[in-house]
């Protein structure tokens, strides 16, 4: 019997295929707490386009775990089920200042021009809004050799008063985590960061890369978003790569491997209640293209 062909793919989907496309073969990645879009990503990786990648999972340090699903929690054990062995906290670190780490992912409330994020906090003169803070991805972000940023939130939306709070801001009230210049101006290099830093930020609008100079660059839209959408949902004016693409949609196979691994749509919690509804045709009919 043939198998049933997938017709639709989800806004979810998308944005976990095209994270998956940041990683490399061979490499060692970690994806940190939290993100169920980037886990399945990760997992999704693993089991397609690189096979000999080495998966440390966020909240336990396994290593190339193979779980039958994605659980609620991050933290739930079942996501080290087939780990091969697990790290301790500080052999992560240790990796990481080594040069050894691959690939990093980070997100923020904030994230700047030149990728800086901010995860602590709202206000510059005074605090108006304590964030959960960064745990070790400043550290992290620092030393990984690559960085994949990704938000579920650059469409700014109403706070019921008229006010619109960016995600993609001018400049951070607060730098958790850096990006490719700091707020005086110096590069990694002239921080003697180890690290080359972010070169892609993934977004439920758009997806960029960064340019020569450290500068963020719309590189992709989504088939129902459009680069006029993308600038009036940030703070900056952003050079486009020529021309802007459409962001290449899973085939049939990752969207049931996506959904095998996520029976409970777990990574939905992370999109917005109206971006849960976009849908996008034709999965089948769309070759895949590489990062």
């Amino acid at each position: 019997m043939n198998e049933p062909r997938v017709d639709r793919c989800s806004l979810g989907e998308a944005l976990i295929y095209r994270i998956a496309r940041t990683i490399e073969d061979g490499i060692l990645a970690f994806h940190g707490f939290g993100s169920p879009l980037v886990q399945l990503a990760l997992h999704v990786a693993k089991r397609t386009h690189a096979p000999n990648l080495v998966l440390v999972a966020g909240a336990t340090y396994a290593v190339n775990p193979m779980p039958p699903f994605l659980a609620p929690t991050s933290n739930d054990w079942v996501m080290d089920r087939g780990a091969e062995c697990r790290l301790d906290i500080e052999e992560l670190f240790d990796l990481a200042a080594a040069g050894r780490l691959g690939r990093m992912f980070l997100s923020g409330l904030q994230i700047d021009r030149w990728g800086n994020l901010n995860t602590t906090r709202l206000g510059t003169e005074s605090l108006k809004l304590k964030l959960p803070g960064g745990g070790g991805g400043c550290n992290l972000a620092c030393d990984a050799r690559h960085l994949t940023l990704w938000t579920a939130a650059h469409r700014a939306v109403s706070d019921g008063r008229g006010a619109r709070r960016l995600r993609l801001v001018e400049r951070c009230d607060f730098i958790t985590s850096p990006g490719h210049r700091a707020a005086d101006g110096r590069t990694r290099k002239g921080m003697g960061l180890v690290g080359n830093g972010p070169d892609w930020l993934i977004t439920e609008l758009g997806v960029f890369d960064f340019d020569e100079s450290g500068h963020v660059r719309l590189r992709e839209v989504f088939p129902d978003t459009d680069t006029e959408l993308v600038r009036a949902n940030t703070a900056f004016e952003f050079p486009i790569s020529e021309p802007v693409a459409t962001t290449p949609l899973p085939p049939a196979a990752v969207c049931e491997l996506i959904r095998s691994l996520d029976p409970l749509r777990i990574h939905e919690r992370e999109l917005r209640p109206e971006d849960r509804s976009r849908t996008f045709s034709g999965p089948d009919c769309r070759p895949e293209r590489h990062a």
